[in-house]
C-alpha cells in the first residue's frame, strides 16, 4: 500500500466541532454587545454582526480549505512567513497605510478594508520557529542554536510593542518562551531567556506614561473612576451584575455605553453579564477541550515539526484566551487582546479559524496514518 500525504481520514471531529462551535457562539455575543452601539453609531443594530459574519464564512472557507493541504508544505513557508510578518507590521507606521485608533497604530488600511498584522505575526513566528526547529532538532540544546528564534520573537515584539500594543507583544512573548519550552531546550538555556524578559517588563513599564497609568489603574481603579480605571470599574460591574446564573442573554446592562470595547477586547464581561459564572465556566471548559484535543493532536504527530506547528498554534490559543480572561477579571493590568474565535475581529478570527484548519488538517492526516499502520 502506497503511502501519501493526501486523502486523510475524518479527523478530530471533536476539536472541528468545538472550534466551530465557538466562532459560532461568537456570533451571538457579537451581536448582543453591540447592538446598541452599532445602531447609535451607525443606524443599523446588526453592523457589528454582519461584519462578524462575514468573518466567520470566511474563516469557515479558510479553515476547511486549509485542512486539505499537507501540513508538511508548509514546512518551507517558515522564513517567508516570517519576513512577510515583519513587513507587514513596519507597513503599518507607514503614512497613509497605518490606521490609527486610541492613539494606536494598530492596523493597515486599504479603503474601507483594514487588516491587523500583529494577529498575522504570531503565527509568521510559529511557522518559523516550528520548521527552524525541525529541520536540526539539535539547535534546541544549545544557547547559540536557539539565538534565531530569539532574535525573530525579539524582532516582532519590538514592531508590535511601538504600535503600540503590550498585550500583543506579551502573546508573543509568552508564545516565543513556550516553544523553546515544547521544543525541549534545557533548563538553563530557559533561565537565560526568562530572566532578562522578567527584568524587562518593570523597565517597559517605566519607559511609557501610559503603562505606568494603566498600572495604577490596576492597583486602585477607584482612583480614577472617570479616566484609567474607568473601564476596569465597568467590567467588574458588569462581572458582579452576572452573579451565579447571569440577568439571561441579550439583557446586558453594561453593553448600553458603559463598557468601551464591548463587542471585542471586553466582551467576556457581557458574557459574563449575560450568563453568570456557570455560562463563562462553560465557556472555558469548551476553550479548555479545543486546547487539550489541540495538544492531544500535537502529540500524536510522527513528525518533530508536526508536533511543534500544532503545538504553537495551540498554545497561542491557549495564551490570549487566559490573557484576555485575566485582563477582563482585573488580574493583570487591562490591556488591548481580543478573546480568539469569540471577540469582534476579522482579522484575528479568520487568522485563528484558518491556524485551527491546519491543526485539524494533521488530525486527518495522523488518522490515515493510523489507518495505514493496521492495514499494513
Amino acid at each position: 500500500m502506497k503511502r501519501t500525504n493526501d486523502g486523510a481520514g475524518k479527523g478530530d471531529l471533536l476539536f472541528l466541532g468545538a472550534v466551530i462551535l465557538l466562532a459560532a457562539l461568537g456570533l451571538v455575543f457579537v451581536y448582543s454587545a453591540s447592538c446598541y452601539n452599532a445602531e447609535v453609531q451607525y443606524g443599523d443594530r446588526f453592523f457589528f454582526f454582519k461584519k462578524q459574519l462575514v468573518g466567520f464564512l470566511f474563516g469557515l472557507a479558510a479553515l476547511v480549505g486549509i485542512s486539505f493541504v499537507p501540513y508538511g508544505k508548509f514546512r518551507r513557508a517558515g522564513l517567508p512567513a516570517l519576513i512577510l510578518s515583519l513587513i507587514l507590521l513596519a507597513l503599518v507606521f507607514v503614512p497613509g497605510l497605518g490606521k490609527s485608533n486610541y492613539g494606536a497604530t494598530r492596523w493597515i488600511g486599504f479603503g474601507s478594508f483594514t487588516i491587523q498584522p500583529s494577529e498575522i505575526a504570531k503565527y509568521g513566528f510559529i511557522f518559523f520557529t516550528a520548521g527552524y526547529f525541525a529541520k536540526d532538532p539539535a539547535r534546541m540544546r544549545s544557547f547559540k542554536g536557539i539565538l534565531p528564534v530569539l532574535a525573530a520573537g525579539i524582532a516582532i515584539c519590538v514592531l508590535i510593542m511601538l504600535e503600540p500594543n503590550m498585550s500583543v507583544t506579551m502573546c508573543v512573548g509568552a508564545i516565543m518562551i513556550g516553544m523553546i519550552f515544547l521544543s525541549g531546550a534545557s533548563w538553563k538555556s530557559l533561565l537565560c531567556i526568562c530572566i532578562p524578559v522578567l527584568l524587562a517588563v518593570p523597565a517597559l513599564i517605566i519607559a511609557e506614561p501610559y503603562r505606568l497609568k494603566r498600572l495604577s489603574a490596576y492597583l486602585d481603579p477607584w482612583a480614577s473612576p472617570r479616566g484609567e480605571g474607568y473601564q476596569l470599574i465597568q467590567s467588574l460591574y458588569a462581572l458582579g451584575n452576572g452573579e451565579f446564573f447571569g440577568v439571561g442573554l441579550f439583557k446586558s446592562r453594561q453593553k448600553f455605553r458603559f463598557l468601551p470595547f464591548a463587542e471585542s477586547d471586553f466582551i467576556l464581561a457581557v458574557i459574563a453579564e449575560e450568563v453568570g459564572f456557570l455560562g463563562v465556566l462553560a465557556l472555558f471548559v469548551l476553550i479548555g477541550f479545543v486546547v487539550w484535543r489541540g495538544f492531544r493532536i500535537a502529540r500524536n504527530c510522527e513528525s518533530f515539526y508536526g508536533y511543534m506547528l500544532v503545538s504553537g498554534i495551540t498554545l497561542a490559543f491557549a495564551v490570549q484566551s487566559a490573557l484576555n480572561a485575566l485582563v477582563v477579571s482585573g488580574t493583570i493590568p487591562p490591556t488591548g487582546l481580543p478573546l480568539p474565535l469569540i471577540s469582534a475581529g476579522n482579522t484575528s478570527l479568520i487568522v485563528t479559524m484558518a491556524g485551527m484548519g491546519i491543526v485539524y488538517g494533521v488530525s486527518r492526516h495522523n488518522e490515515r496514518r493510523k489507518i495505514h499502520k493496521m492495514y499494513k
